[in-house]
């Protein structure tokens, strides 16, 4: 059993990094969403590679007694796997760059930051 989020967290970088994955990205949402603690997205040269990124991760995390849900079929350029508290995209590169998720998620608005909006702003 995983004794937090962040040692979960740790574990699955691990993972991207055992299995080659490129350009892992971490992204901190504890105070930005209710969707999940953190996204990680990393990049595999190969839909092959996805799938055995994802396959890896989704043992791993039946091990810890947490069922993952793994979206994304053959052939696809973009794999999710949910493991609850954390997010793992995995991306072709093409795909990565088109759906950019980093910077999605780097231009979110907290409420406090749109309270402090002009009020002409657009909403």
């Amino acid at each position: 059993m995983v004794e937090s989020t962040e040692s979960l967290k740790d574990q699955l970088i691990a993972i991207l990094d055992d299995k080659k994955a490129e350009q892992v990205s971490i992204i901190d949402l504890q105070k930005k969403s209710i969707l999940a603690d953190y996204l990680l997205i990393a990049s595999a040269q190969s839909s092959r590679q996805l799938y055995a990124i994802a396959e890896h991760i989704g043992i791993e995390l039946k091990r810890q007694d947490i069922m993952p849900i793994i979206d994304g079929t053959p052939p696809t350029d973009w794999v999710v796997v949910d493991a609850g508290d954390i997010i793992v995209h995995l991306f072709r590169p093409e795909a990565r760059a088109f759906y950019n998720l980093e910077k999605m998620w780097s231009t979110i608005i907290t409420p406090e930051q749109d309270d402090e909006a002009p009020s002409s702003a657009v909403h």
